[in-house]
C-alpha cells in the first residue's frame, strides 16, 4: 500500500527574510519568532541608543514587533526587511523620548555643541574610570557609558555605523537622514570616542550593548505572547 506524498513545511528558521515575511503575513507565528531572533541584535541595540535604558529599550522594541505584527502584509520584498524593522523601532523609541521629556531634539535636526562642552560630557567620574590595563568587561562598561554621552543626534548614528556595523545608507534609511549627514555624524562621533578612549577604543567597541541569549528569549516570548492570531491584511 503505497502513502500519498505530503509536502514538508518550511522550517521556520531558514530561509530569506522575504520568504519568512510572506509566512508570516499568512499568520505564520513561527515565521515571525525567527525574524525576531534574526533581528533582535540590530533593533535592540537601535532601541538602546535612542533610549539609553536597557529596560526601556526591551519594552520598546516589543511594542515594535507588534507594530510589526500589524503590518507585515504591507512590506514589500524589493525593500531590506532589517531596515523596514529598524525604521519601526527608532519611531517607537523616538516616541518614548517625547514622551519622558519635551526638550527632547529630534535626531534629524542640527545640534551645535562647543568641542570642549561636547567633550566634558564624555568624561567620567574619577573613581569610576577603569584602570588602564583592566579586564575586557570594564572595557566594554566604560565604552557603553562613553557612548551613552554622545549627544543624541551622533550616539544612534554611532551605534547603527560602528557597533552594529550597518553601512550608510541602511543607517540613513533607518533613521530617515539624509546619507551625507549619517557620514558627517559618524566621523564627529568617532572622533570624539577616539579622542576618549585612545588605543582601546578598538577593542571595546564591538563588544558595546552586548546582547546575551537570555534577553533574546526573554523580548521573543513577551511578544509572542501578546500576538494577535492573524496579522491585519495589507490596505489595497
Amino acid at each position: 500500500m503505497t502513502h500519498p506524498a505530503t509536502t514538508p513545511k518550511p522550517d521556520p528558521d531558514t530561509g530569506s527574510d522575504a520568504e519568512l515575511a510572506c509566512r508570516a503575513a499568512l499568520g505564520d507565528s513561527r515565521a515571525f519568532e525567527a525574524i525576531m531572533r534574526r533581528h533582535n541584535q540590530l533593533l535592540f541595540r537601535t532601541a538602546r541608543s535612542i533610549l539609553k535604558r536597557d529596560e526601556e529599550a526591551e519594552d520598546a522594541l516589543q511594542e515594535a514587533y507588534l507594530a510589526a505584527w500589524r503590518a507585515i502584509g504591507s512590506f514589500r520584498a524589493d525593500a531590506r526587511l532589517s531596515t523596514w524593522l529598524a525604521r519601526i523601532v527608532t519611531n517607537e523609541s523616538l516616541g518614548r523620548l517625547r514622551r519622558r521629556s519635551a526638550q527632547v531634539i529630534p535626531l534629524d535636526s542640527a545640534i551645535d555643541h562647543g568641542d570642549d562642552s561636547v567633550e566634558s560630557t564624555l568624561e567620567d567620574d574619577a573613581d569610576r574610570q577603569p584602570e588602564r590595563l583592566a579586564m575586557r568587561e570594564q572595557m566594554r562598561s566604560m565604552m557603553e557609558r562613553r557612548i551613552d554621552r554622545l549627544p543624541d543626534a551622533y550616539r544612534s548614528v554611532f551605534v547603527l555605523r560602528a557597533v552594529q556595523e550597518m553601512d550608510v545608507a541602511e543607517t540613513a534609511a533607518a533613521l530617515n537622514l539624509p546619507e551625507s549627514t549619517v557620514r558627517t555624524r559618524f566621523f564627529r562621533a568617532r572622533s570624539l570616542l577616539r579622542e576618549s578612549l585612545s588605543r582601546d577604543f578598538d577593542m571595546a567597541v564591538g563588544d558595546a550593548f552586548s546582547f546575551d541569549g537570555m534577553r533574546c528569549d526573554r523580548i521573543v516570548a513577551g511578544v509572542l505572547s501578546r500576538l494577535p492570531d492573524q496579522p491585519a491584511a495589507p490596505k489595497r
